[in-house]
């Protein structure tokens, strides 16, 4: 435990003090932040129909997204890939720690920074709750969604980050596997098998965060991102294991 609380917390520091960092906070605030008053301006509009900001805010946009697919791999990038191309890593596993904990520190630091992205945005709630009454179950419902969703293309990326030592690889790996996992969402309408489309539908991140931005939170759901999370940082960890001294 030690050994994992000493390499999240080395991680973390390094995204704190790290420029790429705070280039992805601006962008990521300044796109959420022209989406969330594009979604205002259209819904004060009298012709538009009648719905709430945050159903849209919450995964209802493609910008959502797009920020989500593009973060993730740039947050993620370095963490194993920088390690292995400096050398470091032969050193920090010649240290008393397991492949597993230097995973999960790094993955946990990734996630923790991706939370403080977000943080920023809950203003917005607090903005549109003194103009109106708002459901603030279904608010914390959907930054729910929002973190168990960011949190598997987190582990995607920490994934990708393991099989390269090439950042730019790494994060090109992330970004096409995660446009993989997004496009599952638009399956169902292309087959005929019943069963078929409720297993797509099952697996569809889009479809989660539609269920997550509607107050519903199915127990199914965090299982789901649970064990796939967890699953992907195991097969990260082993990745590493097998080319630590390649």
């Amino acid at each position: 435990m030690n050994a994992l609380l000493a390499t999240f917390s080395r991680e973390l520091r390094a995204f704190f003090f790290s420029p790429l960092a705070y280039v992805v906070l601006f962008f990521f605030l300044a796109v959420n932040g022209a989406v969330f008053a594009l979604i205002v301006s259209y819904l004060n509009n009298p012709l538009a129909e009648a719905g709430r900001p945050f159903d849209i805010f919450f995964g209802g946009s493609f910008l959502f997204w797009i920020v989500l697919i593009f973060a993730t791999p740039v947050l993620t990038m370095r963490l194993l890939a920088e390690e292995r191309k400096s050398g470091s890593i032969e050193v920090l596993m010649t240290a008393p720690v397991t492949e597993g904990q230097v995973v999960a520190g790094k993955y946990l630091a990734s996630f923790v920074f991706y939370l403080f992205l977000w943080l920023p945005t809950v203003s917005y709630a607090v903005i549109v709750d003194r103009a109106s009454d708002l459901d603030w179950g279904t608010i914390a419902s959907g930054y729910l969604g929002i973190a168990l969703i960011g949190g598997l293309f987190l582990a995607l990326g920490v994934f990708g980050s393991s099989l390269s030592r090439n950042q730019i690889v790494a994060a090109i790996i992330s970004f096409a596997v995660s446009v993989l996992v997004l496009m599952v969402a638009f399956l169902p309408g292309l087959v005929n098998s019943q069963n078929l489309k409720e297993i797509l539908s099952y697996v569809s991140v889009v479809e989660h965060m539609d269920e997550f931005a509607r107050g519903i939170v199915d127990t199914r759901r965090l299982v789901f991102y649970g064990s796939v999370t967890a699953f992907l940082l195991w097969v990260a960890s082993r990745t590493l294991e097998d080319n630590k001294w390649r």
